[in-house]
């Protein structure tokens, strides 16, 4: 059984300022072991003002013969204070190494000291190395308003801006892709945000419950999609396909093969997921054999795959890919034979803490993969 628990090592916190279906296969495409595993670094952040009620202006407090006061917190630990704003950058990563940054713009369960609900900038790298928070008041939210933070972000931790922004709220793409393109930076519409998904569940439960103006029940202005299936695109069929599982060792080594650019595909940050499982644990995914698989592989790595789920109900195989597109990625004849190989490949999925996989195979009986996707179903955001 895994376990799924996202590591808040890597998270810094502001102190407290002053103010078809085959049956069921196995097919292994190597079984090496992984050579290193990935260190958490222990990085250190440093102080922030905090943020007042109203959310709009911060400012340390001052003396009469105006020194900035600063607390003694050598004797005591300092609590974090859940309106202060956050804003760092691991001293020792590169900055020019950061060539992606993934962006949320939203409300949040907040109310001002006008009643009104404060928004809130959140933008971290896949690694986290980059962490900057920011509160608005709801009537300044624009492309205008974002254009201009994003820059501040760069001004202020000396980071050029990125190549690619990342962002799971559709209702957002246009102020986003806006603010984006004015500044020359591709917008990537996708749920694999996965680091910023999780930080910010990390931050509804130690920043936004603790905030004075928290409004429990409050829901988000901006809720996430989950459309309908759609049929799926003719280009992006395969010809057979097949429920299967994998040593959790063979996965690390396709993973590691992406890196190396031998296949198409993406992997994930296993180490800030927490997801933990033994080398011999059978991880479930779905694979595709098709004889063109080398530009089926390039066209469904276009599509930023998010996740493939069993619907028993319908009797198919979802594919959800960007941010609110799902399609109907295979179908089968609904008996209770397939009915409980799709239940009991959910249920594998479930063990594993949601990991799965899709993969691309010029045909299910090859020991290479064309294209591989290490997946993961995640909650919805809270906020």
């Amino acid at each position: 059984m895994a376990s799924l628990s996202f590591h808040t090592a890597r998270i810094k916190h502001p102190i407290h300022a002053l103010d078809s279906l085959t049956k069921t296969s196995y097919y292994h495409l190597c079984t090496k072991k992984l050579s290193h595993q990935k260190i958490l670094k222990n990085l250190h952040f440093p102080s922030c003002f905090s943020v007042s009620e109203s959310s709009v202006s911060s400012t340390p407090l001052q003396t009469k013969s105006g020194e900035v006061l600063v607390e003694d917190d050598s004797e005591e630990e300092i609590e974090d204070d859940p309106t202060a704003e956050l804003c760092y950058f691991d001293p020792g990563t590169d900055p020019g190494s950061i060539k992606e940054w993934q962006v949320d713009f939203c409300s949040r369960p907040i109310l001002d000291i006008r009643g009104k609900k404060v928004w809130e900038l959140v933008v971290c790298d896949e690694s986290l190395s980059l962490q900057y928070t920011k509160y608005f008041p709801n009537n300044v939210i624009n492309s205008v308003t974002l254009k201009d933070a994003l820059v501040a972000i760069c001004d202020d931790l000396g980071v050029p801006l990125p190549e690619k922004i990342r962002f799971f709220r559709s209702q957002m793409q246009t102020i986003i892709t806006k603010a984006c393109t004015e500044l020359g930076i591709k917008p990537i519409p996708s749920k694999r945000c996965l680091s910023l998904v999780l930080w910010l569940e990390e931050r509804y439960e130690t920043v936004y419950t603790r905030h004075p103006g928290f409004q429990k029940g409050l829901k988000p202005i901006l809720s996430l999609d989950n459309p309908f299936p759609v049929q799926l695109p003719e280009n992006l069929y395969g010809e057979k396909w097949a429920f299967v599982q994998l040593p959790f060792s063979a996965v690390a080594e396709e993973v590691a093969s992406l890196k190396k650019g031998f296949a198409f595909g993406t992997g994930l940050d296993l180490d800030l997921l927490g997801i933990e499982v033994s080398e011999k644990t059978l991880v479930p995914g779905i694979a595709v054999g098709s004889s063109r698989a080398k530009p089926l592989a390039a066209w469904m790595n276009g599509l930023e795959v998010c996740s493939v789920e069993a619907d028993v109900a319908r009797a198919s195989i979802i594919l959800s890919v960007g941010i609110s597109t799902r399609y109907v990625y295979a179908t089968y004849k609904k008996t209770p034979v397939t009915t409980r190989e799709a239940e009991t490949w959910e249920a594998a999925k479930k063990a594993c803490g949601g990991l799965h996989f899709l993969a691309i195979q010029d045909d299910l009986d090859s020991d290479c993969c064309v294209g591989f996707w290490l997946l993961s179903d995640l909650p919805p955001s809270p906020v």
